[in-house]
């Protein structure tokens, strides 16, 4: 883990980027105190070590199948149930996350990758189980922008300073054409490209985050945060990829492409 200081910073967005009706804005300074954050996302090595010390079976698994990108699945892969406006995710049976790309696939060829197919409770059962905890919103944006003020990424305004891509997005043309310049087609090492002033890996890009906090606090609104994007976000319908972007997602909601990392308070 890492230690993120207490501090003042400003919270949320306004620009041109924004999505107003996410709840980006207004702008406004937030005071976070001092806590820890993991440096990465939670591995498939990390929660396979929780799920055989446990017994511990994430809701996809009880289930029995989960959502998967298409451009995941084998050539051959039999027609399947799409989500409605986002026919790119299909339901497949046996996907979960033992088998991030569905039943042909192992997480043990990608161990050092975020774990996937994870819902908001499967998140908290590990985190209690570490001792530790969900973050919440505002201690996980603290933390992304990585002691930076009022920028777009955690690096900078720019999206790839000197044309180096700085996290795992999509590129070309979603969802039909991704020529990987940033060298991954799906989840990408939880410890790749750089880190931000505070130590964390893939604060934004690769999988989205789930945060302890309600989407919607002022109505009753039973989703929760998720923060940082993922590794499908792409500039032409989501640019979500940003520190301040957010969405909010059911807690029983577990795809390929949502993970955690876990916080703690500082003694």
């Amino acid at each position: 883990m890492v230690a993120v200081p207490a501090s003042e910073f400003l919270m949320g967005s306004e620009d041109a980027l924004a999505y107003p009706a996410d709840g980006e804005g207004p702008v406004r300074t937030v005071h976070v105190d001092a806590f820890w954050m993991d440096a990465c996302t939670v591995s498939n090595a990390q929660f396979a070590r929780f799920a055989a010390e446990t017994g511990y079976r994430s809701s996809a698994e009880r289930i029995g199948w989960s959502f998967v990108f298409a451009g995941l699945l084998p050539d051959d892969f039999p027609p399947t149930r799409g989500v409605v406006g986002a026919p790119w995710w299909r339901q497949v049976e046996g996907a979960d996350w033992r088998h991030p790309d569905g039943p042909h696939s192992t997480w043990e060829n990608r161990a050092d990758h975020p774990v996937v197919h994870v819902d908001w409770h499967d998140a908290r059962a590990y985190c209690s189980w570490a001792g530790k905890r969900l973050p919440t919103e505002a201690e996980w944006e603290r933390a992304a922008r990585g002691g930076l003020h009022g920028k777009v990424f955690p690096w900078g305004d720019e999206l790839e300073p000197g044309g180096r891509p700085r996290m795992n997005v999509w590129q070309g043309d979603f969802p039909n054409r991704h020529p990987t310049a940033d060298g991954w087609y799906g989840t990408c090492p939880v410890n790749a490209f750089e880190p931000n002033g505070f130590g964390l890996y893939n604060a934004t890009g690769n999988v989205w985050e789930w945060c302890e906090d309600p989407f919607s606090p002022s109505r009753d609104d039973k989703q929760r945060v998720a923060k940082g994007g993922s590794y499908l976000c792409h500039a032409s319908y989501c640019r979500r990829y940003r520190v301040a972007a957010r969405q909010g997602l059911p807690p029983d909601s577990a795809t390929g492409n949502v993970g955690f990392r876990c916080a703690l308070d500082m003694a």
